[in-house]
């Protein structure tokens, strides 16, 4: 599983999120690999409505319908065509209380969750939230083109244990500069689903060959 956040990255909105969003569809076909893509709010209509992988959204807020100024909840998601959402990024942190309330309102609306984390303790402690997916990033390796699970691997391998003792469905993901497909396959050794990328692919200056090279299509 590959899911690639294209953050807020010039190379990645309007236009290029669409291009970039297409490329992610046709690698997966090709492949045979599940590849999601997260989007800004402003594209992820035109993009869930032009590919058939999943998009998610790269935050939601812990809210109801009402007065909230400037926040997007998981009804205003799925209205606009999200699979889900990233939870609790590294750049857009939230109390733990907070991920629990973001956690069940998605999952009431049949939605996935992709909650990050930075640790194993952590991992641990989402994990009994149960959302779809824990996606372990230690901060400092994010956008260093150093993947996680060769820099710290003992991280991965843990955080599988730890989340998977806890709630034996979640599904996790190595984060953390990956950037290749030996990253990916070392990943997957160590035991963890999936990988959740952005810079390793989003800011390649061929974007396409990037992907294809991260799926082993080259």
């Amino acid at each position: 599983m590959i899911f690639i956040n294209f953050k807020a990255y010039r190379e990645a909105f309007g236009r290029n999120a669409l291009e970039l969003a297409k490329i992610a569809e046709n690698v997966a076909d090709r492949s045979g690999i599940y590849i999601a893509v997260a989007v800004n709010y402003l594209d992820l209509p035109l993009i869930a409505r032009n590919v058939s992988i999943d998009v998610f959204a790269q935050h939601v807020d812990a809210v109801e319908f009402g007065s909230f100024t400037g926040s997007v909840n998981a009804e205003m998601l799925k209205e606009y065509g999200a699979r889900g959402s990233l939870i609790n990024h590294s750049e857009r942190r939230l109390t733990l209380a907070d991920i629990d309330f973001c956690v069940n309102k998605l999952r009431a609306l049949g939605m996935n969750s992709i909650v990050c984390t930075n640790n194993v303790s952590t991992t641990s402690a989402v994990s009994a939230l149960k959302p779809d997916f824990v996606a372990v990033e230690p901060p400092e390796l994010i956008g260093s083109g150093i993947a996680v699970s060769k820099a710290k691997p003992e991280i991965v391998e843990n955080a599988v244990v730890s989340a998977k003792r806890i709630c034996k469905d979640v599904k996790v993901l190595c984060g953390a500069g990956i950037t290749n497909h030996e990253d990916y396959v070392r990943a997957l050794d160590l035991g963890a689903d999936g990988v959740l990328l952005a810079s390793g692919i989003v800011k390649a200056k061929d974007q396409k060959k990037a992907l294809e090279e991260l799926a082993g299509l080259l």
